[in-house]
C-alpha cells in the first residue's frame, strides 16, 4: 500500500462529482494539510474562501455505486497554535425570548499548546480564568460525492456525509460512506481542536491540521448513511432537519446494522437499543441536524462470514 503526501492547489466548499485532485488506490493513505473554516492556513494566511473549504476530491480506484469507502481516521496533527471560535450561543439553541438577551457574537482566539495538548482562551473571560481543555482534534466536514452529480455545499449534510460536526470523528475513529459516485469522491477539511455536542456556537475550535487517513474500497456493503466504529461503540448517523428525522434516520440504520451483521432479529435488536442505545447530537446549528446512534461494542457479537 502506498503513502501519498497530497498538498492542494485548489479547494472546494461543495462536495460533489467533481474533477478529481488526487487518485489513490484501495488501501492507500493520504496525509494532507487542511485550511480551518474560513479559508486561513497554518500560517493565518487565507487561502480560500468559507465555508469549510475542502481537500480533494480524492478518487478511489474500484469504488463504484453500491460499494462503501472505509476511511480510518489515523492522526490529526495541529499546525498552528491558534485556533477561533463564536463568542455566544447560536440563537437557534434557545427559546426565542432569550435571544434578545443575547450579546453581539463576535470571534474569539484560542491558544492551542500543542506540547501539552491542552486548549485555552487567549484571553481569559471573567468566570473562566482557570478554564483549559484537553486537544481532542475531529473532523467537522468530510465524506463522498452524493447521488445524482449533485454538489452540495459544504455547510449542510446529508447521506453522503458533509459537515457533520460529530465530536467522535477524531483519531482512531472508522467511517464508512456510501458510494454514489465512481471513484468515491472523497473530500475532507474544517478540523477541531475540541467541540462539544451540537456545535452550539457555531464552531468548534477551528483550526489547521496535518490528517492522515487510510481509504479503502468495501464492495456491495449498500449502506444508506455513514456508519462508524470507535474501540469502544458502533455508531450510525442521520443528517436531517426537524432533528426527529436524523434520529430516525440514524435508528432505522442501527437496527439494520443489528440484524444484518450481529444476529438478532427485530425484536431482539429493540430490546437491546430500548436500553443500551445512547444518542449523541452531532451539529444543530446547520441546515442539516446530525444525531449518532451509538451502542457499546461489549454488549454485541459480530456475525462471523462464512
Amino acid at each position: 500500500m502506498t503513502t501519498h503526501r497530497f498538498e492542494p492547489t485548489r479547494y472546494s466548499n461543495v462536495i460533489g462529482s467533481l474533477a478529481p485532485a488526487l487518485t489513490v488506490a484501495s488501501g492507500d493513505t493520504v496525509v494532507t494539510r487542511t485550511l480551518d473554516a474560513a479559508g486561513f492556513d497554518s500560517d493565518d494566511v487565507r487561502q480560500a474562501s468559507g465555508p469549510n473549504p475542502m481537500n480533494g476530491p480524492v478518487f478511489v480506484e474500484g469504488a463504484e455505486p453500491g460499494d462503501a469507502l472505509k476511511v480510518e481516521i489515523l492522526a490529526m496533527t495541529p499546525t498552528r497554535d491558534t485556533g477561533w471560535t463564536y463568542s455566544v450561543l447560536a440563537a437557534n439553541v434557545v427559546d426565542p425570548g432569550a435571544v434578545r438577551g443575547l450579546p453581539p457574537s463576535e470571534k474569539t482566539i484560542w491558544a492551542i499548546d500543542r506540547d501539552a495538548s491542552t486548549v485555552r482562551l487567549a484571553e481569559p473571560v471573567k468566570g473562566l480564568e482557570d478554564f483549559v481543555l484537553p486537544l481532542a482534534p475531529m473532523i467537522g466536514c468530510f465524506g463522498v460525492a452524493p447521488a445524482l452529480g449533485q454538489a452540495i455545499s459544504t455547510a449542510t449534510s446529508g447521506e453522503f456525509g458533509g459537515n457533520m460536526d460529530y465530536r467522535l470523528f477524531g483519531p482512531g475513529a472508522t467511517v464508512w460512506f456510501p458510494v454514489s459516485a465512481p471513484g468515491a469522491l472523497f473530500f475532507l477539511g474544517d478540523g477541531h481542536a475540541v467541540q462539544g455536542d451540537g456545535e452550539i456556537v457555531g464552531t468548534g475550535v477551528e483550526t489547521t491540521f496535518e490528517i492522515t487517513v487510510r481509504l479503502t474500497v468495501e464492495k456491495a456493503a449498500r449502506l444508506t448513511w455513514p456508519r462508524a466504529e470507535t474501540a469502544t461503540d458502533i455508531i450510525t448517523i442521520g443528517n436531517a432537519r426537524p432533528l426527529d428525522q436524523a434520529l430516525q434516520h440514524a435508528t432505522t440504520d442501527m437496527l439494520a446494522w443489528l440484524t444484518a451483521d450481529f444476529g438478532l432479529d427485530a425484536r431482539a435488536a429493540s430490546h437491546l437499543l430500548g436500553q443500551v442505545v445512547r444518542y449523541d447530537i452531532g451539529n444543530v446549528f446547520d441546515p442539516a441536524y446530525t444525531i449518532a446512534c451509538r451502542v457499546a461494542k461489549s454488549w454485541l457479537t459480530r456475525r462471523q462470514s462464512a
